[in-house]
């Protein structure tokens, strides 16, 4: 039982590494998506020519810095799904260290008794709990992953829609299309 005890600690050590790398690319993902917006909100004010004062004089300024800011956009969006691609391989990892987590407690020598999985030492939990816990972290990342997977996924078509860009730039690759 202690080795299987030492095992799960491990295990959980694991889950302590993978829960910090989620959290670093989770602020970088937030950082990532308020530069995306922020071009977003800047290429409707980029399309009017009025907006440019002085420069309207300067042939091609507007077609000039709003080609810019796609190109900059296109660059956060690839740097989002590498990013995303990062929080994926967190979510599989999670994903192992549950299945491989349950397995511990089908095999072995010293397969613990349904009692022998609820039982508690002192203030440890008990390892029921502790497959429940890393069950519970996977199921919550998986869901957070498909939530930012989704607004991820989304935020090319809002800034691709006409309104915001000139017909010329949409055929341009973006995304990582090339």
């Amino acid at each position: 039982m202690e080795s299987i005890v030492r095992k799960y600690q491990q295990r959980f050590r694991k889950v302590k590494d993978e829960m910090s790398q989620w959290e670093e690319l989770h602020s970088r993902l937030i950082s990532q998506f308020s530069n995306a917006s922020s071009i977003i909100q800047r290429l409707q004010v980029i399309q009017n020519s009025n907006n440019f004062g002085g420069l309207k004089c300067v042939d091609g300024i507007q077609d000039a810095v709003l080609a810019k800011q796609m190109d900059s956009l296109q660059n956060i969006f690839i740097s989002m799904n590498k990013t995303m691609e990062e929080l994926h391989s967190v979510v599989r990892s999670l994903e192992k260290i549950v299945r491989d987590s349950k397995q511990l407690v089908k095999v072995g020598s010293a397969q613990p008794t349904a009692k022998q999985l609820r039982q508690r030492v002192g203030v440890k939990p008990t390892l029921a709990d502790c497959l429940d816990g890393l069950r519970l972290l996977q199921e919550m990342h998986q869901s957070e992953y498909g939530l930012k997977l989704s607004i991820v996924s989304a935020l090319p078509g809002i800034a691709l829609k006409p309104r915001y860009v000139y017909i010329r730039l949409v055929s341009k690759p973006f995304f990582g299309d090339e």
